[in-house]
């Protein structure tokens, strides 16, 4: 069996169509449809193009941004409101009939004699138009939520931060599936040749500093072509790694030897036909128009003191996750489509009140700054912000329970995200759970729900955005049913 043979006999259509389209006036022609993004009808080519026929139907959203909350923010402490738990402090949740019904719960709270229920001890006001609960933990957050749709009641199956996480990310719990940014980047490809279709950042955070760990995977682009992976952006030294040219290369001599190199590539791509050979040609192009690109984005001294101001005092600190939603909002202002930022320190087992106080100062008010941003720029309207985690939290403790004082564990029965512009209504509250945020009383969402809606606001059918691997059609929510959220889309 020649394996040339076998090669070239694996290549997309789209693979096929990059490697044989040609011709000045063919590029010309690309390059006119790539600047106009949603021109109906399109069908773009290449490697940088979307997929014949997608987006599927008229898109509500261009881009995304994925306020990520790695470690599961405690619904009940920050939107789920239960005030009539109070009344029920430390009285053991397995006493309680109809609540918990043997449903599985950690090794980390499984052998302890009791599960104390744990009321939360912030206050919570209604605000909006629609009077949404918030925590005195999140003012800025309370005073948009005009601007949000609250879904109360998201769930999912996995139990623990990793299975969980990947979950959320790829729509399967095992690693190695492609992250919902390389799907997107996949199905509609990048609007913009200078900057990644799909950026990835990791600010810092100042809750429990024993966060869970994230790797690159999350991101990365499994059995899609690898130019789809996330792009992550440093918070310290080059924003990305190898951006300067070494002392003595000049960008003269490194054009050069990118256009000698790109020669050999296609020399050798047409011996052995590998596609992952223009692949790493296209990548190799883009981390040269990066050299000139990421510098103008991370430098912020074009903004005004009034921007600036909207998102806090740590937005001129490097790598803080205000800073960090302001290069989101300066990445999807370029037509990035995909820009996620994953804040650590949510999983608050223990000391919770104390490090959910941190955690929220670092992004309650940079979240409202850029929604507003985003809004008074006109880009809210076609930006799609979510907000949310893997799971939520128990009510009941982990660990010893004191007035001022509990832990909670993990909870995938239900938990709350939220969502904004890109054709989201806005001002509603949607779905609900019981008195002890335990089990969802009213329009259950899962994970494959919430993954379904992304897709669908950017034009995107989830059950047809596929890709060929081991023999299946494999699509982000998988082959359970998913369905978009239609109550909290604006007609």
């Amino acid at each position: 069996m020649d394996p040339r043979v076998e090669h070239l006999r694996a290549l997309t259509r789209r693979q096929f169509l990059g490697r044989n389209v040609g011709g000045i006036g063919v590029a010309a022609l690309m390059s006119l449809l790539q600047q106009d993004g949603y021109a109906a009808g399109e069908t773009r080519v290449g490697a940088a193009g979307r997929l014949p026929g997608v987006p599927h139907f008229a898109p509500r959203a261009k881009r995304v941004i994925y306020l990520f909350m790695s470690g599961a923010p405690s619904q009940i402490d920050l939107w789920d409101y239960k005030p009539k738990m109070r009344e029920l402090f430390q009285t053991d949740l397995n006493t309680i009939s109809d609540v918990r019904m043997g449903q599985r719960i950690t090794t980390m709270t499984s052998n302890q004699k009791t599960l104390p229920i744990a009321p939360s001890i912030f206050e919570f006001a209604q605000h909006g138009k629609a009077g949404t609960w918030v925590s005195e933990l999140l003012p800025k957050t309370a005073q948009m939520v005009d601007d949000l749709a609250v879904v109360r009641s998201v769930h999912t199956e996995a139990i623990n931060h990793d299975p969980a996480v990947t979950f959320v990310q790829t729509g399967s719990e095992l690693p190695g599936r492609p992250s919902i940014g390389a799907w997107i980047s996949y199905g509609l490809g990048s609007a913009n040749q200078a900057l990644p279709c799909y950026v990835v950042m990791q600010p810092s955070w100042t809750g429990r500093k024993e966060a869970q760990a994230l790797f690159s995977r999350l991101w990365g682009a499994g059995f899609l072509p690898s130019q789809h992976q996330g792009v992550s952006l440093r918070s310290s030294g080059d924003p990305v790694l190898f951006l300067s040219n070494p002392s003595g290369v000049s960008r003269v001599s490194r054009r050069t030897m990118l256009d000698g190199l790109e020669a050999l590539n296609e020399e050798h791509y047409h011996t052995v036909g590998d596609p992952e050979i223009l692949t790493r040609t296209s990548q190799y192009e883009m981390a040269f128009q990066m050299q000139d690109s990421i510098p103008a984005l991370v430098d912020f001294s074009d903004e005004t003191e009034s921007t600036l101001a909207m998102y806090g005092p740590e937005v001129r600190s490097r790598g803080t996750f205000a800073a960090s939603c302001l290069l989101a909002r300066r990445l999807v202002e370029r037509n990035v489509r995909f820009v996620q930022i994953f804040h650590r320190g949510w999983d608050q087992h223990f000391n919770l009140p104390a490090d959910i106080r941190n955690q929220c100062r670092d992004i309650d008010q940079p979240c409202h700054g850029l929604i507003q941003d985003l809004k008074q720029r006109g880009l809210l309207e076609d930006t799609l912000v979510v907000w949310g985690g893997e799971f939520g939290r128990t009510i009941y403790c982990q660990g010893t329970l004191s007035a001022d004082d509990y832990g909670r564990d993990h909870h995938p029965r239900c938990f709350t995200i939220w969502m904004a512009g890109g054709g989201i209504r806005p001002g509603v509250v949607y779905g609900a759970t019981d008195d002890f945020s335990y089990n969802i009383t009213e329009h259950p969402v899962h994970v494959r729900d919430v993954n379904a809606t992304i897709l669908h606001q950017l034009g995107i059918d989830h059950e047809r955005l596929t890709f060929p691997f081991q023999g299946l059609d494999q699509r982000l929510t998988g082959v359970e049913p998913a369905h978009p959220i239609h109550g909290i889309l604006s007609t």
